[in-house]
């Protein structure tokens, strides 16, 4: 994975190709979009979501985190992104991937993106805060590496924080 002004990653699908580009402010909408999806299907919005999803700019970026948007065949099908916590912990949130790309490795592949580029960033952990609800995310972050560890929720409908030491 190269990281620079245009992060990528391409893995073959089903002889496709999933892009994982970094996020740009026209991206805002699709990144709205996409996560209140599956939080308004599941839960509901809380305030800091509507202000992380309307002003992602604001609330992430300037604050020292990185979005990634995911493209499949050329078309959006997902984002997730790290969230500066300090200066050895970014938080993993707001990872979605459209309906229609469930299943392509779509929400691995910006998984994998993210921890890789907090390594580049120099942090030391990952925190995440999730539902056991949505069981398909939590079975993708044991996969990949992160263990279950007390729970301090910032959300009130998280009822699982996970972490994975880098």
């Amino acid at each position: 994975m190269v990281f620079g002004k245009h992060s990528f990653q391409i893995v073959n699908v089903n002889n496709k190709q999933i892009d994982i580009i970094d996020y740009k402010p026209e991206h805002q909408p699709w990144f709205e979009q996409l996560n209140r999806e599956w939080i308004e299907k599941y839960f509901w919005m809380e305030p800091i979501d509507v202000m992380v999803l309307e002003q992602p700019d604001e609330y992430i970026i300037t604050k020292g985190g990185h979005i990634f948007m995911a493209y499949y065949d050329k078309q959006i099908a997902g984002t997730a992104a790290l969230k500066y916590v300090d200066n050895n912990t970014y938080e993993f949130t707001k990872m979605a991937v459209d309906a229609k790309f469930r299943g392509l490795k779509i929400g691995q592949a910006l998984s994998e993106a993210c921890l890789e580029k907090a390594r580049h960033l120099g942090a030391k952990k990952i925190i995440l805060y999730s539902n056991t609800l949505l069981a398909p995310a939590i079975s993708l972050y044991r996969k990949i590496g992160f263990i279950e560890v007390p729970v301090d929720p910032i959300y009130k409908r998280s009822d699982i924080k996970m972490e994975i030491t880098l």
